[in-house]
């Protein structure tokens, strides 16, 4: 009897781990990673960003070590992170905000990807040179982030 409760539990947990398995919606894996990215992009400006607000002493090796991040995550290739549907409207993807409207202005989102490698490699190569030349070029990091956000981020819930 015992060992036959062990098979029932082990059948039992088996189905579970596979029905959870098989719950993963379709765009989930693409999802999770450019949420990763984003964490990446968040956790270095946020450092940055404590320094050029005075919040966080100004550490010129930390300073350059967060922009060379900041920097390498812009330029990742993304084209695998967004596939066509994987927006929030989508009720079979992972919880996120990203709007329909990402796919409907493929060549206006490509440009503002544009201005933040842009202004992530002016970022690099000033942030390890002093304080206001972290403050000097942090200002077109957040602009180029609020543009996105705005236009392609659902609000928080």
């Amino acid at each position: 009897m015992k060992a036959f409760k062990t098979v029932v539990a082990s059948l039992v947990g088996s189905t579970l781990i596979c029905g959870v398995a098989m719950a993963e919606g379709p765009h989930d894996k693409a999802i999770k990673a450019r949420q990763a990215m984003f964490q990446l992009y968040s956790f270095s400006s946020g450092v940055l960003g404590a320094m050029a607000k005075g919040e966080m002493d100004y550490d010129a090796k930390l300073a350059q070590e967060m922009a060379d991040n900041l920097n390498a995550a812009a330029n990742l290739g993304q084209s695998a992170l967004w596939p066509m549907g994987s927006d929030n409207s989508n009720p079979d993807n992972l919880k996120n905000r990203a709007l329909p409207k990402i796919w409907e202005t493929f060549p206006a989102i490509a440009e503002d990807a544009q201005n933040l490698k842009d202004a992530a490699a002016v970022l690099a190569a000033e942030a390890g040179n002093g304080l206001d030349a972290l403050r000097g070029s942090m200002g077109a990091v957040g602009k180029s982030c609020k543009g996105c956000h705005d236009q392609y981020r659902a609000k928080r819930r």
